[in-house]
């Protein structure tokens, strides 16, 4: 794991040995099938947006389940692929919200601006969403928004869909700002994800507390 200030506060937070559990189920499942996205993306999320720069978390369930997706940050996929539909739709109301145009389904830019895209499971096998639901991840994906609620800056959290709803229960400091709506899946966008402007909200927040707003267009 790159940023030693992730590392040192996460395992403090997981039970003993977890990093070695993690290794040894990462050296299982990538030997004996498909994984997405490739091993060396698993901890890109935390690797590209270090602790001390996060301002924002967008938490996904988990990595895209197509060949050539997942990119190890939630939503983002490489200008090389298709935009998914959920990223259709947050493009859409990116562009609702803020008159802003992102050509690139690449959300990497975001995640160097200290907007952490994290899955809450790192890996998925091809063609089974939520197929490591469960096995490994959880724990350490929640450990990390525990460590991100923990801080003394001010934080927004923005969860879409029921399943990331669920994880406001570790986003105790009252400090941060939570933004809720239903996912950006065709499936339930048109009942208020669209129109819920948490692109402008959260940079509304961010200014307010004397913090740098996200550049939403890079």
């Amino acid at each position: 794991m790159q940023h030693s200030t992730w590392h040192a506060l996460l395992k403090q937070e997981l039970p003993e040995h977890y990093f070695a559990k993690i290794n040894a189920f990462l050296n299982e499942v990538y030997s004996t099938g498909t994984v997405y996205p490739p091993r060396e993306k698993v901890f890109n999320a935390i690797q590209t947006t270090p602790l001390e720069e996060v301002e924002v978390v967008i938490l996904g369930q988990d990595p895209y389940h197509g060949e050539g997706q997942a990119q190890g940050l939630s939503f983002s996929v490489t200008d090389s692929i298709p935009a998914p539909s959920s990223l259709q739709n947050i493009l859409k109301e990116l562009s609702s919200d803020l008159g802003l145009e992102k050509s690139s389904h690449d959300l990497t830019a975001w995640a160097q601006q200290g907007v952490l895209l994290l899955n809450a499971c790192l890996t998925v096998p091809a063609g089974r969403a939520n197929g490591h639901a469960g096995l490994i991840w959880e724990p350490f994906t929640d450990a990390i928004i525990k460590v991100v609620n923990a801080k003394t800056t001010p934080v927004v959290f923005i969860l879409w869909g029921a399943y990331a709803r669920k994880k406001k229960a570790l986003i105790t400091n009252p400090h941060h700002l939570v933004i809720e709506s239903p996912h950006p899946s065709p499936l339930s966008a048109h009942r208020g994800f669209f129109g819920s402007k948490p692109f402008s909200r959260t940079n509304d927040f961010l200014a307010e507390n004397g913090l740098t707003p996200i550049d939403w267009a890079r």
